[in-house]
């Protein structure tokens, strides 16, 4: 897929039908840029018979047609509209495509329910920096298992009930009585059965896609007050599901609409959703559920982007690399460079400390990222580079990760920092802000190296003993903004490592 270009992913689901475009810049960075959803409840409109009858093909056009002329207005250049389960297992699939077709002028792939799972996979894979789990998609129609080991997808399966259609066949009032609701489990319950693989991997994380899920997820982070705005990637506490099943189903109808979390729209279906989660989830036993804001639409989006590697090598290399070339004013030479220092730095001081790899990680993020604010305003850039990397989804870090990055790239001092800790003390750990203070301080060293933003320093050589940290910089011109800056920071640095920093500098020809 060329740069500068947009792609325009359309969702014709059984619950709703949604619309997301996204930007490729002329760095061959993406983003979403626009987002539509409209409810539609196919499943509940298909007959006995299985048939979707003409006026509730027709009822959809409109908005196929709305989502094309929004694609044509912002210049997509390439649109895929994919149809789930209530289109796919519908007895007049055939018709639905062809209606649709010609009212709308759209291409429309049903998918399999195997090439279902597929995408919603990548979705994942590509966004949760994770080896081996269940994934389960909770959709209107159908409910899609995937099993993955090592990163590669081993078995999936699409049971034909979804949100929708099993509020429909079951439910026969406004609430679920406690008989609709074994019947419910026993039909789940049999059609894992049917599926021995899926008991097989016992202990593994799931990961849940689709309304029901990310609705969960949100009344969890809504009941918690929980201090980050981020969905993709939240790991419901342990009990939560059935806390919340339990909650929800002994209330009133009327009353579950005002839940803060909880849309109107998905009230009356969220119960028998969470009756299919909680069943399966018992089933294979997971160790833990975290929901994903990466599904069947990003996985569209991942294949249709670049198809011959639909899968990324490494999510969070991948993530910076995006999020850097969509903000090219963060002078990524300069970063690149202070980035290199920052880990020369870190694996000499790190020889006899207990610094682990991950935290070389969070030191790398930070390093490559920190600069990004100034694609808002260069003045004040860090304090818009904290936001950002906060609320910016980082692939390839939990959200206790993501804060521990965005204080680490920001680090200006010690009381700062335990202030900014305060406002995310239910993600902190007690030792998470004493590693922000080190880290922080080993990142302003570097960044004191290139000053100038010019990398005078094009070689350092480090020495250390268990008082002092030496720094020899081989330069190709006078680094004498950075000595100065070193100046300023290395009391700083002293007091949060222990070392007394000294330095040497020496200017040499490249030729």
């Amino acid at each position: 897929m060329s740069s500068g270009t947009s792609i325009g992913i359309i969702d014709i689901g059984s619950n709703s039908i949604r619309l997301v475009i996204y930007e490729i810049n002329a760095h061959g960075a993406y983003r979403v840029v626009s987002e539509h959803k409209d409810s539609a409840r196919l499943s509940e409109r298909i007959g006995h018979d299985g048939i979707l009858h003409s006026k509730d093909i027709v009822s959809i056009v409109p908005i196929l047609s709305h989502y094309a002329l929004l694609c044509r207005v912002q210049e997509v250049q390439t649109i895929r509209a994919v149809a789930t389960a209530a289109i796919r297992n519908a007895a007049n699939s055939a018709e639905i495509v062809r209606i649709l077709e010609e009212q709308t002028g759209l291409h429309i792939e049903v998918l399999s329910g195997t090439e279902e799972a597929r995408y919603g996979y990548l979705g994942v894979i590509n966004s949760i920096d994770i080896q081996d789990g269940i994934i389960i998609d909770i959709g209107g129609g159908s409910t899609e298992v995937t099993l993955f080991r090592d990163r590669k997808l081993k078995h999936s399966v699409s049971f034909p009930f979804g949100a929708v259609n099993t509020t429909r066949q079951y439910m026969k009032n406004s609430n679920l009585t406690e008989q609709e609701m074994t019947n419910i489990r026993q039909m789940v319950e049999e059609a894992v059965s049917a599926q021995p693989w899926m008991k097989r991997s016992p202990n593994l994380p799931m990961i849940g896609l689709g309304g029901t899920i990310r609705t969960l997820g949100k009344m969890s982070q809504k009941r918690n007050k929980y201090s980050l705005q981020l969905a993709h990637n939240y790991v419901l506490k342990s009990g939560e599901l059935p806390s919340f099943l339990t909650f929800l189903s002994s209330m009133p109808l009327e009353k579950r609409k005002k839940i803060d979390g909880l849309s109107k729209e998905r009230a009356d279906i969220m119960v028998p959703g969470l009756i299919i989660m909680a069943t399966i989830y018992e089933a294979v036993q997971s160790s833990a559920c975290i929901i994903s804001g990466s599904g069947l639409r990003d996985g569209l989006f991942y294949e249709t982007f670049d198809p011959e590697h639909p899968i990324k090598h490494n999510v969070l290399e991948a993530s910076i690399h995006n999020i850097l070339a969509l903000h090219p004013n963060a002078a990524e030479k300069h970063v690149r460079h202070i980035d290199r220092i920052a880990m020369q730095l870190f694996q000499k001081l790190s020889e006899k400390s207990e610094l682990e790899d991950r935290n070389q990680r969070y030191l790398h993020t930070a390093a490559l990222l920190h600069r990004i604010g100034a694609s808002v305003h260069y003045y004040q850039y860090l304090k818009h580079t904290q936001y950002m990397i906060a609320n910016t989804r980082i692939d390839g870090l939990s959200h206790r990760e993501i804060v521990i990055c965005s204080l680490i790239a920001t680090y200006k001092t010690k009381s700062r920092i335990h202030q900014q800790a305060l406002a995310h003390k239910d993600l902190l750990t007690e030792t998470d802000e004493g590693l922000i203070i080190k880290l922080g301080t080993l990142l302003k060293l570097a960044i004191a190296l290139d000053h100038s933003e010019t990398q005078p320093v094009q070689e350092l050589q480090l020495t250390k003993t268990d008082t002092t940290l030496t720094l020899k910089l081989l330069c190709v011109h006078n680094p004498i903004l950075e000595l100065k800056e070193l100046s300023a920071v290395s009391k700083e640095f002293e007091k949060a490592w222990g070392l007394k920093l000294k330095t040497q500098a020496g200017v040499f020809s490249k030729s």
